[in-house]
């Protein structure tokens, strides 16, 4: 109810009892932003320490809750640094909500250069890392200069640290700002917390050095442009990068080596089950690969599947099968497998496939993966 209220723009269109609710989450809200302000003035003035780290330090966040694909974006950074610059990068992530993400950044980067931090605290985290492995500082700038492909990291030594949802984590100081935004649910009812899905007022993008429209493939060109005209209002020279989550392939949920095609949902009734930020984006990606039908049931974000929802989804199959006369197929995505691919077992005998997708940034208006990759060398070097 609460994420209906804070994505609706229109409060007389509500339920009696979701307009019940408004007085209470509107007090909340208030009370945030005053803690909120607060905070940032403590900082401002130095009353609260920020922490330094003696490597460049790049945050990617958001200013609303889930769904915008910052911890994508963390990936395609490291796996730049780490392949084509040849400089081993430090994630730092909370490993909120099950620690899915981390999870699947783990089995991602399993065997590469790129080190894992999880913890809520990513100062102390980032210190054991460090102490731990080491740190080049500063980084060689020829390296960033002509980059080859598939280069070898000459050292294990920590070059560059990533942080996974630190616009809010003002503690640390950071090299790069990059702010993520969904295409498909920018701003909601631009409204704080509780009241609305804004995690920071939209003045936050002062603060920004990059901003990125995720899921831009999905709306239309009158969408982006009026997304990106309230961001030029707060900071007229920030540069806005598009990018999209590109599926690549799936694999069994029961045997994760084997990999399949994208057409293997072609002609198929399927039932995507996710329990992300973004739902809509994951059945839209389905529907685009020529599935006969596509159902779905989405769960909150970070949500832990129990029993009682394995059962609920095999009722649903049982309809689908029934209405359709052939076995459904189940999809979801690759935070849902990771979070406890072992409670999707108990789905069988149905199929689960797992969706596998690899952000692509745009090109548009000058901009493209190679002009952000400038943005990153520019930062850091």
């Amino acid at each position: 109810m609460v994420n209906q209220i804070a994505y609706t723009q229109r409060l007389y269109s509500l339920s009696p009892l979701h307009l019940s609710l408004v007085p209470l989450l509107f007090l909340s809200s208030s009370l945030y932003k005053i803690a909120l302000s607060f905070r940032h003035t403590l900082y401002h003035f130095g009353f609260l320490r920020k922490h330094r780290l003696p490597v460049p330090v790049i945050s990617v966040g958001n200013l609303t809750w889930g769904g915008n694909g910052k911890t994508p974006m963390v990936e395609f950074i490291a796996n730049w640094f780490a392949n084509e610059v040849g400089v081993s990068p430090l994630i730092l992530t909370r490993g909120y909500g099950g620690a899915d993400e981390a999870k699947m950044l783990q089995r991602h980067f399993n065997g590469t250069s790129v080190k894992i931090g999880v913890g809520a605290n990513r100062v102390v985290t980032a210190a054991s890392f460090l102490h731990r492995y080491g740190f080049i500082y500063p980084l060689d700038i020829t390296r960033f200069e002509k980059p080859t492909p598939k280069s070898r990291v000459v050292s294990e030594k920590i070059g560059v640290a990533i942080f996974d949802d630190g616009m809010q984590h003002i503690s640390m100081f950071r090299d790069l700002e990059i702010v993520m935004v969904n295409a498909l649910s920018p701003w909601g009812n631009l409204q704080l917390l509780p009241f609305g899905p804004l995690r920071e007022p939209l003045t936050s993008f002062s603060r920004a050095d990059a901003a990125v429209i995720h899921h831009a493939d999905m709306v239309h060109d009158h969408s982006l442009s009026v997304i990106k005209s309230i961001i030029l209002e707060t900071n007229r020279f920030l540069p806005i990068y598009l990018s999209a989550a590109t599926p690549s392939h799936f694999f069994k949920a029961s045997n994760i080596s084997c990999r399949l095609p994208l057409d293997v949902v072609f002609e198929k009734t399927v039932l995507c089950v996710s329990a992300i930020g973004s739902p809509s984006s994951f059945v839209q990606r389905i529907e685009k690969m020529g599935a006969l039908y596509v159902d779905s049931l989405d769960y909150s974000d970070h949500h832990q599947f129990q029993m009682k929802d394995i059962e609920m989804i095999k009722a649903r199959l049982q309809n689908l099968k029934n209405k359709f006369g052939s076995k459904p197929t189940i999809v979801v995505t690759e935070k849902d497998y990771d979070r406890d691919n072992k409670i999707l077992i108990w789905l069988d005998p149905f199929d689960v496939f797992v969706l596998c997708c690899k952000l692509q940034i745009l090109r548009h208006n000058g901009y493209s993966e190679d002009t952000f990759k400038m943005l990153l060398t520019r930062s850091l070097c």
